[in-house]
């Protein structure tokens, strides 16, 4: 029952009585498990490039780039770094003083080579009078970490992943944000120079971006002789979610009702407001330093190419069908289509009329397409590539995470441990139709497939629930294509240490 309080809490979240009456019955019933087909792989579903169709790949993305399109790169930028520091802070509270994990002794080790050194060594000589090293002689390794940690000092344990220094060159050093203010520049440059790219960050920390967007980019505006159109958008409170106890009864701090953020599927409303034809999506900490980011351009390239060759491919078809003027053939031939270049396939179409089949034809053309890199799998916790099936009973390319699987078919477990390729989150979408119209993204959003989490809450335990992550249920009925990338351009930074890692010197 809602109270007076209540109902002014979704009023003023923008969320109504009925969204949170569906969400507790979702605790409920909960999620049902998707149903897989296959894993993909280059055999079926992931498709590998010869060196020609690379080069045909990039030569279609210069031409659609010089035809005067919109373009813009995406970036959730917007998740706290703390994860990164989670051993940091455990060394903080342990009872020992003196680096004991590997961890540990790998984050002293490499001290001197991580790019925020020097800031942590100035602040340490002002908060503290002692430089890193004499406070290394000292060992006091803890007031180290907290000076890297705490508000007095860098305050890395509370700011997003965006604004710490990433990589070092020379004397300089840059954040994960400006380096992709540089990648946007490399792949996403529009014909007048312009580079668009979104930021979707938490409302606490945008004043911080906007400080350091208006340090910048003058030089990297000089540097890349581009004009930068630098957004920022921050993760709607309509997409909050209502939080439960372990009764499935509404979760309440002091009377008021708990919402938490819906993931990063929320973010499917943010991606929606762009006006761009062409979106590159790419998480923030997926970077590399300048002398390596050769593969990581090339691909872009690569997958924004394949991508505008199809979609041509698709308004043509579309044309076709639409239009009423088509053989018997050609609706086999766009049939082929769909179900080879697009991996979608109905057992049930080869009981239609050419009429009936050409109107399933559009509904399954007429939507908006993501071409996603995918790299072999090395046992990198996340989702991968798999041939699932939809409501409509349709088979196409889907990216899921472990949480939709059910574990208890071992059929399904087997598919998913011994799946080949692994999904980065490295995509390019077309988001507008073959009339030149934005599609209405929510619309392609499908509900089923979200998941209930196990979370705390001041030391009481609660359940969350998750909206269809951005790249899985969100974009689920959208046209997909897998397209294999190098192991090279993925390197994600999860922990400090991994800034030690070769591709991040």
């Amino acid at each position: 029952m809602m109270n007076s309080q209540d109902k002014s809490l979704l009023k003023e979240k923008g969320i109504s009585e009925e969204q949170v009456n569906n969400q507790l019955r979702r605790f409920d019933l909960g999620f049902p498990f998707l149903k897989i087909s296959q894993a993909a792989s280059v055999e079926y579903g992931i498709l590998r490039l010869d060196d020609t169709q690379i080069q045909s790949a990039i030569h279609s993305w210069d031409n659609y780039l010089s035809n005067k399109h919109r373009i813009v790169k995406f970036v959730p930028a917007s998740g706290a770094a703390s994860r990164m520091f989670k051993d940091l802070f455990a060394f903080l509270e342990a009872t020992y003083d003196e680096p004991t994990t590997s961890f540990e002794q790998s984050f002293f080790k490499g001290l001197k080579d991580f790019s925020f050194y020097t800031a942590l060594n100035r602040v340490c000589e002002v908060q503290l009078e002692k430089s890193i090293v004499q406070l290394l002689d000292e060992k006091r390794y803890k007031d180290i970490v907290k000076m890297l940690l705490a508000n007095e000092g860098l305050g890395y344990g509370q700011l997003p992943k965006g604004l710490l220094l990433f990589h070092k060159y020379g004397n300089n050093s840059r954040t994960a944000f400006e380096e992709h203010l540089v990648e946007g520049a490399l792949y996403a440059k529009e014909a007048d120079g312009v580079v668009n790219i979104h930021f979707t960050v938490s409302e606490e920390h945008q004043a911080l971006f906007e400080k350091l967007k208006n340090e910048v980019l003058p030089k990297y505006e000089s540097l890349y002789k581009v004009n930068y159109n630098i957004t920022f958008s921050i993760q709607k409170s309509n997409t909050d979610t209502i939080a439960v106890d372990l009764s499935n009864q509404p979760f309440r701090e002091d009377g008021q009702l708990l919402f938490r953020p819906g993931g990063h599927g929320a973010l499917i409303e943010n991606l929606n407001d762009l006006s761009e034809e062409v979106i590159f999506i790419k998480n923030i900490d997926n970077v590399v330093p300048d002398h390596l980011k050769e593969s990581t351009v090339l691909y872009k390239k690569v997958i924004a190419g394949v991508l505008v060759s199809v979609q041509e491919q698709i308004f043509a078809h579309l044309r076709k069908l639409n239009s009423g003027q088509y053989t018997h053939d050609e609706v086999l031939d766009i049939l082929q289509f769909v179900q080879q270049t697009l991996c979608c396939k109905n057992p049930e179409v080869k009981f239609l009329e050419d009429s009936e089949l050409a109107l399933y034809l559009i509904k399954k053309l007429n939507r908006p397409i993501r071409v996603c890199g995918m790299v072999k799998n090395v046992g990198e916790p996340g989702g991968g590539p798999f041939l699932a099936y939809n409501p409509d009973g349709t088979i196409s390319p889907q990216i899921l995470e472990s949480s939709q699987i059910d574990m208890s078919n071992d059929k399904y477990v087997n598919m998913f441990n011994n799946g080949t390729h692994f999904n980065p989150v490295d995509l390019v979408c077309g988001v507008f139709d073959f009339e030149g119209e934005k599609f209405h993204l929510p619309q392609f959003i499908d509900a089923e497939t979200g998941f209930i989490s196990k979370k705390s809450k001041n030391g009481r335990e609660l359940k969350a629930l998750e909206l269809p992550g951005l790249w899985n249920g969100a974009m689920s009925d959208w046209n997909t294509l897998f397209v294999e990338v190098p192991l090279k351009t993925f390197n994600p930074v999860k922990t400090v240490n991994d800034l030690l890692r070769v591709e991040h010197q």
